[in-house]
């Protein structure tokens, strides 16, 4: 056993910075519908700025995690963070300025998603440099608990920060970024003993990819991962329309919501003394999200909704943490940067389609029918999981 992951300071400052950074784009997640609302009268803008942005993060994934694996990792989360505390000032200023111009609202979310393409495998790589394969598990419960914190705390202070000035939120978000990269420069994140040479993208790119197809079972996990993430997804919007349907006001739907939040936090914080093996957890998740679709279906009245969302959240973070901790130690350092980068868009590729797939079935059949399909959908692919290969191999290089 190595030391203590609290007193392991490199992965504290990267925790912290982290959670910081996290907050604060939550902060402008909320402000920016808000604030278009408010400039253009629609919401029609605001969804091509968060498109723009997902766009430009989703086709700089690859090549992101090519340059990750051969450059500085620790310097490329300094100067990607400290970009998008750049990015984000930028737009503070335009709405500062009373220009608040869509042009450079969409330029400034390009950019964003750019640095955000690129921060996730350095961060990935950082964690497996600074945490020893004993703490991974623990570590990745942490940096669970953190996105939970945050979703929590994060619309709520929006909301109160954008009351007091339609840019403070924007502001708040840049400073957040700042500390980030602070923490990042002070974590002193190790170099990489050998860089890998420059030129060959297509093959580092093929590399990576053939490494994770010749391992069924991973592979096999990656494609379940995008199957649950596109069903997931697609059934927030139907909860929002059962509440709706039952007569329930705007601000319970929030608090229904909140139910994520919660119950992630919790998942998070038991998540590291779940011993199953975590290709019977999958299955078991898997489980619980179909079965948690159903009971939302259940006529219980506007509020129940609130009670299988967190059952479903509170499992979220045992998968993730399982399988994120598997994988960390299992790839070989140098591929790193790239398999966290084909994980992650391989993983949420059909994402974009869930928000239009669940607001269609919501709109043609009602939420609660909506979410006993997706609710069955996910109990057929628990069932798949069940015959299906997902089994982790012993960590080689092709």
């Amino acid at each position: 056993m190595g030391v203590p992951l609290r007193k392991n300071v490199q992965f504290q400052l990267l925790w912290l910075g982290g959670t910081v950074s996290q907050l604060g784009t939550q902060l402008t997640t909320y402000a920016m519908p808000l604030l278009i609302l408010a400039v253009t009268g629609s919401f029609f803008w605001a969804g091509v700025i968060a498109g723009v942005r997902a766009t430009t993060l989703i086709l700089t994934q690859m090549p992101a995690g090519v340059w990750v694996d051969r450059w500085d990792r620790g310097k490329v989360l300094v100067w990607s963070q400290t970009t998008q505390a750049v990015a984000v000032a930028a737009m503070a200023a335009n709405v500062v300025t009373g220009l608040n111009s869509i042009p450079l609202f969409i330029a400034l979310a390009a950019v964003d998603g750019v640095c955000t393409a690129f921060a996730g495998p350095a961060r990935s790589t950082a964690i497996k440099a600074v945490v020893p394969p004993d703490r991974l598990r623990t570590a990745f419960a942490q940096e669970e608990a953190r996105g939970h914190v945050a979703w929590l705390a994060g619309p709520s202070l929006g909301a109160l920060l954008y009351g007091f000035g339609r840019a403070v939120p924007f502001a708040a978000d840049a400073v957040t970024f700042l500390v980030a990269a602070v923490c990042a420069w002070f974590a002193k994140i190790p170099a990489r003993t050998e860089q890998r040479p420059r030129g060959r993208v297509r093959h580092d790119v093929r590399e990576a990819w053939t490494w994770l197809w010749r391992r069924r079972g991973m592979r096999n996990v990656v494609a379940i991962f995008l199957t649950l993430n596109l069903l997931g997804t697609a059934s927030m919007i139907p909860v929002v329309a059962v509440v709706k349907e039952r007569g329930g006001p705007d601000w319970l739907v929030g608090l229904v919501l909140t139910g994520v939040g919660v119950g992630g936090l919790l998942g998070a914080l038991i998540s590291p003394k779940v011993t199953l093996r975590y290709d019977r957890l999958i299955v078991a998740v898997l489980t619980v999200f179909g079965v948690s679709n159903l009971a939302m279906a259940l006529p219980f009245g506007a509020w129940w909704p609130f009670v299988p969302l967190m059952v479903t959240a509170i499992a979220t973070p045992l998968l993730n943490v399982s399988v994120s901790a598997i994988f960390t130690g299992l790839v070989p350092d140098d591929l790193m940067g790239r398999i966290d980068a084909i994980l992650t868009f391989a993983s949420r590729a059909l994402t974009p389609l869930a928000p239009v797939l669940g607001a269609f079935l919501a709109d043609l059949a009602g939420g609660a029918l909506a979410l006993l399909v997706f609710g069955a959908l996910i109990l057929v692919t628990a069932l798949v999981a069940e015959f299906t290969d997902l089994r982790a191999p012993a960590p080689q290089l092709s």
